[in-house]
C-alpha cells in the first residue's frame, strides 16, 4: 500500500515555506519567469509499467459499512467487493508513478486510490465512498446558485449548461449534488481521491497541500449528466476551516482530479474570501485548494513483528521533526509492506500507528533523514514491550481434514475486516495491532474449492501468539447462486467468481432483498436483485415476488403475481434459496416482457 498526503495535522504555512527552500531536488522542469529559472519539479513519467503481486482492500458506505457487488477497476482489470467490500488483483501490470484503482457505485462520487506501485510488491486500501448529497437545483436558463450546510457553494451562470455525452445545450432544471471533503477531517484519508500528488501546469508532479476539496455532479431532469458549456464558467465556494484561517495564503491553487491518469491537475486558483476560498472551474469533478510543496523521493518499508512475521492493517505517517505533518500516510499490505512519497532533504520523524482500533497512540517511532535520493527503510520490527501485537494464526481444514490450499479466513475487529488467504498447506497467518489485551474479535473460514465455510467464532485476542489451531471449513455449503433465463436465454452468476449479496428493502416491509454481480471479459457485466416477501416465511412457504431487475432487463414490472417456492432457509449466516417462473415486463419504452425463471441461492445477512 502506498502512502497518501492528506493535511491532518497542521503545518505553519511560514514554517513550511522555509523549508521548502531547503529541499534539494531531482532532474526538474523549470519555468522561465521574468528572466528568472524558476525551479517546478520532476516532469511526469506515466508510461513505465511495473507489475504489482496484488493490489487489495476494503470499501465501505459512510457508514463504514462493507459496499456489496461494487465495481472496481484498475488498468484493463475489473472485478467486485465480496459482502465484506473486499476486493483484490493479483499479479496486475499498472503505471508505476501512478496506479490507481477506481470504484463506481450508484448514488455515490467515484472512489478512487493512486499510488506509487513497486514492481513485485503490493498495495492495500481502505476506501470509504462519498454519498452524492443533492444540494439543490437551479435553471439552466437563468442559472442560480445553492449552498450546502457546511457552506460549500455552487454558482450556475445562465445559459452554460450542455448535455455532457451529446454537447447539445440543455435548459431545464439542473441538480447539483455536492459534497464538502473537510480537510480536518478524520477520515480523510479513505475517503479522498488520489493520493495527493498533483501535475502543476509545467507538467511537473508535485506534493499538495489541501484546504479543501469539493465533490460536485450535475445531473438532468431525466438523470442526464451535464457539464458547463466550452467558454464558460460556474463558481465554486469552499469552506475555510477555523484551524486553517492564520495560515491560508490569499491565492491558492485550483486542482481537479484527473480520473485518466489518477492524479490531480493544477487549472486556475481560487481567492480567500473572508472564511472561504473562491475560485471559478470550467467543468466539474473533484476540486482541491492545494499548496503544492517540496521535492519527493520514494521510500519503502515492511513492518513485522519480533518472530518476523508480517503486521498487516498498521497505519504508517511520517512527520517533520519539528512536529508539523507532511501529510504521507498509508496501511501495510498483507506482507506489511508501504511504501510512497515523502519529502526531499528532511528531517522526519516516522511513526507507526493502529488502524482505526487505537489510532492515536505510537506503538514505533522512528527519525529519517531523506537526502535527494530514493531510500529504502528496510524492516522495521514492532517491539513486544511497547505494541500489541496479535499473531493469530491456524491452519484450515476441509470435510476430509486436509488442508484447504485455495481458501481465506475473514477476521472481523469492530467494523474493521482483515482477510488472510491460506497457504499451501492450509495455515493462514493474520498479525495486526490490538489496543491491549482481550481484543474482542470474530473469524470464520471458506473453502473456495468446495464452497464449504466454517462456523463463526469468537476469540479473545492477546498480545503474541493466538495459535487457534485447525478450522475445519465444513458443514456449512458456501455455494451461492442467481441462475436465471429470460426468454430461453441462461445467465449465471455464482460465487465465488461472482458477488451474491442480500440486503435490507427499505421500501417494503416485510421484505427480502437479494442480488448478484459478476464482471465478465470485455468489461460485460451481469447483475440481477429481486425482492421477494416475507410472511411466515420458512422452508416449503410460498413468498411473492416483488421486484426483478437485471443488466438484461433493468427495472421491470409484474403483470402476473409471481409464486416464489422457498426450498431452504436458515438462520442469520446462513442461507436462503428458492425458484419461480413467471412474465415481466421491462421498463418503458419499448415494454419487453420476458419470460423469467430464476433459482437462487443467498447467505443470509439480515
Amino acid at each position: 500500500m502506498n502512502l497518501i498526503f492528506p493535511f491532518k495535522k497542521r503545518v505553519v504555512f511560514l514554517t513550511l515555506l522555509s523549508m521548502i527552500t531547503f529541499f534539494g531536488c531531482q532532474k526538474e522542469l523549470s519555468e522561465q519567469n521574468a528572466g528568472t529559472t524558476t525551479v517546478v519539479g520532476t516532469p511526469a513519467d506515466l508510461s513505465t509499467k511495473v507489475t504489482a503481486s496484488m493490489i487489495s482492500g476494503f470499501v465501505t458506505d459512510e457508514n463504514n459499512l462493507p459496499v456489496l457487488n461494487a465495481p472496481v477497476k484498475s488498468g484493463i482489470a475489473v472485478t467486485s467487493t465480496d459482502k465484506y467490500g473486499y476486493f483484490e488483483f493479483k499479479n496486475i501490470e499498472v503505471i508505476k508513478n501512478a496506479a490507481f484503482v477506481t470504484v463506481t457505485v450508484p448514488g455515490y462520487f467515484k472512489g478512487i486510490k493512486t499510488f506509487v506501485a513497486t514492481a513485485g510488491k503490493g498495495a492495500f486500501f481502505r476506501i470509504k465512498l462519498i454519498p452524492k448529497i443533492n444540494a439543490g437545483s437551479v435553471d439552466a436558463t437563468t442559472g442560480g446558485k445553492v449552498t450546502l450546510s457546511n457552506n460549500l457553494s455552487v454558482s450556475l451562470p445562465a445559459n452554460a449548461i450542455v448535455n455532457a455525452g451529446t454537447g447539445a445545450t440543455y435548459s431545464g432544471s439542473v441538480k447539483i449534488a455536492a459534497y464538502w471533503i473537510n480537510p480536518d477531517a478524520t477520515d480523510l484519508n479513505d475517503i479522498m481521491p488520489g493520493d495527493l500528488r498533483g501535475i502543476n501546469t509545467a507538467g511537473a508532479i508535485k506534493m499538495l497541500q489541501t484546504y479543501g476539496m469539493s465533490a460536485v455532479e450535475l445531473t438532468g431532469a431525466s438523470g442526464e449528466l451535464l457539464q458547463i458549456a466550452s467558454g464558460k464558467k460556474a463558481t465554486l465556494t469552499f469552506p475555510l476551516p477555523a484551524s486553517l484561517a492564520a495560515t491560508a495564503p490569499a491565492s491558492i491553487p485550483l486542482w481537479y482530479f484527473d480520473e485518466t491518469n489518477g492524479l490531480w491537475k493544477e487549472d486556475g486558483a481560487a481567492t480567500k474570501t473572508g472564511n472561504t476560498y473562491v475560485g471559478d472551474v470550467s467543468h466539474f469533478s473533484y476540486w482541491n485548494c492545494d499548496i503544492p510543496f517540496s521535492n519527493a523521493v520514494q521510500f519503502d518499508l515492511t513492518v513485522v513483528d519480533v518472530a518476523g512475521n508480517p503486521v498487516q492493517n498498521a497505519n504508517v505517517q511520517f512527520s517533520y521533526s519539528n512536529g508539523g505533518y507532511t501529510g504521507c500516510h498509508g496501511i501495510t499490505d498483507s506482507a506489511g509492506h508501504v511504501s510512497g512519497s515523502i519529502p526531499a532533504n528532511a528531517s522526519l520523524i516516522l511513526q507507526v500507528f493502529s488502524y482505526q482500533v487505537c489510532p492515536n497512540t505510537p506503538v514505533y517511532t522512528q527519525a529519517v533523514t531523506t537526502t535527494n535520493v530514493n531510500i529504502s527503510l528496510g524492516t522495521i520490527t514492532l517491539s513486544a514491550t511497547s505494541s500489541y501485537v496479535a499473531e493469530i494464526s491456524g491452519i484450515v481444514l476441509d470435510c476430509n481434514g486436509l488442508p484447504v490450499t485455495n481458501g481465506y479466513v475473514m477476521l472481523q475487529l469492530g467494523y474493521i475486516n482483515i482477510r488472510g488467504n491460506t497457504n499451501s498447506s492450509g495455515v493462514f497467518h493474520i498479525n495486526t495491532i490490538i489496543c491491549g489485551n482481550n481484543s474482542v474479535a470474530t473469524i470464520f473460514a471458506i473453502d473456495l474449492t468446495t464452497l464449504q465455510q466454517s462456523t463463526t467464532t469468537s476469540i479473545n485476542l492477546v498480545n503474541g501468539q493466538n495459535n487457534l489451531g485447525n478450522i475445519t471449513a465444513c458443514g456449512t455449503s458456501a455455494l451461492a447462486f442467481i441462475n436465471y433465463t429470460l426468454n430461453g436465454t441462461p445467465v449465471a452468476i455464482t460465487f465465488p467468481t461472482g458477488t451474491i449479496y442480500q440486503l435490507p428493502d427499505s421500501t417494503q416491509f416485510p421484505a427480502l432483498r437479494m442480488g448478484g454481480y459478476e464482471a465478465l471479459t470485455n468489461n460485460i457485466v451481469n447483475s440481477a436483485s429481486m425482492t421477494i416477501s416475507n410472511q411466515n416465511i420458512a422452508p416449503g412457504s410460498i413468498q411473492d415476488l416483488l421486484k426483478f431487475e437485471s443488466a438484461q432487463t433493468g427495472s421491470t414490472t409484474i403483470p402476473t403475481p409471481i409464486a416464489v417456492n422457498i426450498t431452504e432457509y436458515g438462520s442469520i449466516g446462513q442461507y436462503i434459496a428458492g425458484n419461480y417462473i413467471g412474465t415481466v415486463v421491462g421498463a418503458a419504452l419499448p415494454n419487453t416482457s420476458y419470460t423469467l425463471s430464476c433459482s437462487f441461492r443467498v447467505k443470509r445477512s439480515y
